[in-house]
């Protein structure tokens, strides 16, 4: 680590990354270390080919953005979370505590993770469609601001008393599945919230495979049902709702609207996903 860029999400966490920038750079000053700070608008101005490290100073949306700018470059991300949700930091084990995070940097022990692409984007996470992209794209930023984490349930359940149901074509493994679900979940880290709940116990990092789950029912107490009983590892494929593992997908589309690692994605094409092995170099726990 000796050319740090460090890049910083000001309406992160609350508006509260604008503090941890300040810890941030007084570490990187403790330790004697070349550094550049940016603010996350500011990413289209920097040769990322000048720095061997980032820090990112934000939440999953935050990593989402820098994430295409050094993939497969070699380059180190160093993650201070600092967002509503925080869960690829949560899937890695970094602590939200800044002093903890850095403490980890300190430590140099770094992961290679995989990402999923999607069409033209990188995502570390996940991508959802149907119920789990109303939850994430239409809960209002000022219940996130007042309630944290807390108001993706609040909205959870308000939108699965209106579920929709929508029918898919999907391709997969020379496999194509036509099937009418309520939500569709293909993640690379299939943590829901911190790393307690995810939609598959056997979803990793670095298995060069994504998790891909459907929910097919539109009842809200049967839905609430399987879909506790799959963040509950209770659960897999049935009548009720399908899991499958691949490293390739493609969703046929229509105009869909879903999310990309918590940002809202309007999609006009086909679906293509594929999973890009040992993508990101990063600082783990």
């Amino acid at each position: 680590m000796q050319k740090v860029l460090v890049i910083n999400n000001p309406n992160a966490g609350r508006k509260k990354a604008v503090k941890y920038k300040k810890t941030v750079l007084k570490f990187l000053l403790k330790i004697n270390c070349r550094f550049k700070s940016i603010s996350i608008d500011e990413l289209n101005e920097i040769n990322f080919k000048d720095f061997d490290t980032v820090f990112a100073i934000g939440g999953d949306g935050t990593i989402n953005k820098i994430i295409p700018y050094i993939a497969n470059t070699g380059i180190v991300l160093g993650i201070i979370p600092c967002g509503t949700a925080n869960l690829l930091a949560a899937k890695l084990n970094i602590p939200t505590k800044t002093e903890k995070a850095l403490e980890i940097i300190k430590n140099n022990k770094i992961k290679t993770i995989d990402m999923l692409k999607i069409n033209d984007k990188y995502s570390a996470l996940r991508i959802g469609l149907g119920y789990d992209s109303d939850i994430i794209c239409k809960t209002p930023q000022s219940l996130k601001n007042k309630f944290g984490y807390f108001a993706y349930f609040m909205a959870g359940i308000l939108f699965a008393l209106r579920l929709k149901q929508k029918k898919y074509n999907i391709l997969f493994e020379d496999k194509k599945i036509s099937i009418i679900a309520t939500c569709i979940i293909v993640a690379n880290a299939g943590n829901m919230y911190k790393n307690i709940f995810s939609i598959s116990k056997n979803c990793k990092l670095d298995d060069s495979k994504m998790d891909v789950f459907i929910l097919k029912v539109k009842n809200p107490i049967l839905f609430f049902l399987e879909f506790l009983g799959i963040i509950f590892n209770y659960k897999n494929s049935n009548s009720k709702a399908m899991y499958f593992q691949t490293n390739s997908l493609t969703i046929k589309n229509e105009i869909l609207t879903g999310h990309i690692d918590g940002e809202k994605h309007k999609f006009k094409d086909d679906i293509k996903i594929d999973i890009v092995p040992k993508s990101i170099k990063i600082f783990s726990n």
